[in-house]
């Protein structure tokens, strides 16, 4: 694993259906999170954040809420997190809404071609999050950025990087899903995602999901991880903006946290949806902090391996 890191805050909520997004990359600094990371001896540089337009708050355009707004911040964070892949840095992308993972994997995507690289992407969130503008009426793009990844969309949002699509359906795992619209739910098959709902999780246990979701991760492979924090249940982490019920434990989450760790793969991440106006005392971000430092090593494995 890269033990220089680089912190990339993103403070829009540009492609949501609440406001608030954009307060989370200094939650996540006030929760510690670099300081975190230094105690498991990395090197840590904080670039500040990156800056776009405002959100607008307008209805949809052709399907679309803010499609000229969603394009020019994930330009700016594709070109952000390519410069730090270039450098050998590890880029951490601080959010912002999930809409951003187009931006960031974009980049990694690019970067994997250039050098050699098998992308797999674990995409944890209680959203599919591969939604069209034909699906969903809303028009929020935080909906839309896996099936922008892989094609489906509007060519200015498909072709962020010069490559469409940016990322293969196969490259990508989805891991604790729970909330998927019926035609969201269609087109993932069609695609072929590769998904691991809460069902399965509930059924087969976190273990054995991590087990599946990182077959075939080795030397080779950029891993890289997209974190939205609804992706935990809602009774451990209010501060999101699409709660939805069921999700993860505590353990569960540390679980599927300290065994992409062991892999020693990990090279990129997206930490997503943090909302600091819906938290309790900054509850979800100095949970999301203590996940990201199992991330990175901190274990409570006590038997020798």
């Amino acid at each position: 694993m890269q033990h220089e890191i680089s912190l990339i805050g993103v403070p829009t909520d540009i492609g949501a259906g609440a406001r608030g997004a954009s307060m989370g990359p200094e939650a996540l600094r006030v929760a510690n999170l670099a300081t975190v990371l230094e105690g498991q001896g990395l090197k840590v540089v904080d670039r500040g954040n990156l800056t776009g337009p405002p959100n607008p708050w307008a209805p949809p355009t052709e399907g679309y809420r803010h499609l000229e707004e969603v394009l020019a911040w994930n330009e700016s964070l594709h070109h952000a997190v390519h410069a730090e892949l270039v450098l050998g840095r590890l880029p951490i992308v601080l959010g912002g809404d999930h809409c951003l993972g187009l931006g960031s994997i974009s980049a990694v995507a690019r970067h994997c071609r250039t050098s050699g690289k098998q992308l797999r992407v674990l995409w944890l969130d209680a959203h599919a999050d591969f939604n069209t503008a034909a699906l969903t009426p809303s028009g929020n793009i935080h909906g839309m950025p896996v099936a922008l990844l892989c094609g489906h969309g509007p060519a200015r949002l498909t072709g962020i990087g010069g490559h469409t699509p940016a990322i293969e359906a196969s490259q990508v795992r989805q891991i604790g899903i729970r909330s998927v619209d019926a035609g969201e739910k269609r087109l993932v098959h069609q695609a072929g995602l590769e998904v691991f709902d809460m069902r399965y999780i509930d059924e087969m246990g976190m273990r054995h999901t991590m087990e599946q979701a990182l077959k075939g991760v080795d030397e080779s492979t950029h891993l890289h991880v997209s974190f939205d924090v609804d992706f935990l249940d809602p009774e451990i982490a209010p501060g999101v903006g699409t709660t939805v019920p069921g999700g993860p434990t505590y353990r569960e989450a540390q679980l599927c946290m300290e065994m992409i760790a062991d892999t020693g793969r990990l090279a990129s991440l997206d930490v997503m949806e943090l909302n600091p106006a819906l938290d309790v005392r900054n509850r979800t971000a100095e949970l999301a902090v203590d996940l990201i430092e199992s991330l990175f090593g901190k274990s409570t494995l006590m038997r020798k391996k």
